[in-house]
């Protein structure tokens, strides 16, 4: 059992500090005078049309990334797992505040006229599927949330890069600081059930 909680620990402490490095070490391939980066220059702005774009970004838009929130939020509650269902509402929360007023203004990555870095519909989305993903127990939901996930983040890359929304190193760096944010904060409150039991 001890071994068991040692492993847990290793695995959730790995996973935080690989997706903080990501999200940190990023910013260092950004161009001085601004712009894309070349490493976004691999992912041409014009892969996709328009209309497709559209198509494309729709898993990380601000609707359906609620809905799916609320949904794992009652799937939780449908099973009187009342911890987990308050968890799953305000973890992803947290982590798109943190990114708002933290993050973005600490890079001042600007394109357009908003702050791009990292992205913020990508941190919502992964900083839900994630959130569930660690607080589910069923090991083939897990499989299937990461899986999801990964084709969500492929699709929406080109997507917002046509649309002119975010470059590709954005959606990287949204998608780091999400999965280290959630796996971090699950952790926490892990933590803090333990100590109320106790």
């Amino acid at each position: 059992m001890i071994d068991r909680v040692r492993g847990a620990t290793v695995v959730r402490a790995t996973a935080i500090g690989a997706g903080a490095a990501l999200t940190a070490a990023i910013p260092l391939t950004f161009p001085a005078h601004g712009g894309a980066s070349e490493l976004d220059a691999m992912v041409s702005e014009d892969t996709v049309s328009p209309g497709l774009a559209q198509v494309l970004v729709a898993p990380s838009n601000a609707p359906v990334v609620v809905a799916l929130l609320l949904a794992a939020c009652a799937w939780f509650a449908l099973r009187r797992q009342w911890w987990q269902a308050v968890t799953m509402l305000v973890v992803p929360e947290i982590a798109l505040a943190v990114n708002t007023w933290l993050l973005k203004p600490l890079w001042d990555r600007r394109l357009d006229d908003h702050l791009a870095y990292p992205s913020g519909h990508t941190v919502h989305m992964v900083a839900v599927a994630t959130t569930f993903a660690c607080l589910v127990t069923d090991r083939r939901a897990r499989i299937v949330v990461a899986a999801l996930t990964v084709l969500a983040l492929v699709a929406i890359t080109p997507g917002m890069a046509e649309l002119g929304y975010h470059h590709p190193t954005d959606i990287l760096g949204g998608a780091a600081a999400a999965a280290a944010m959630a796996i971090g904060l699950c952790w926490l409150s892990d933590a803090l059930r333990a100590r109320n039991r106790a």
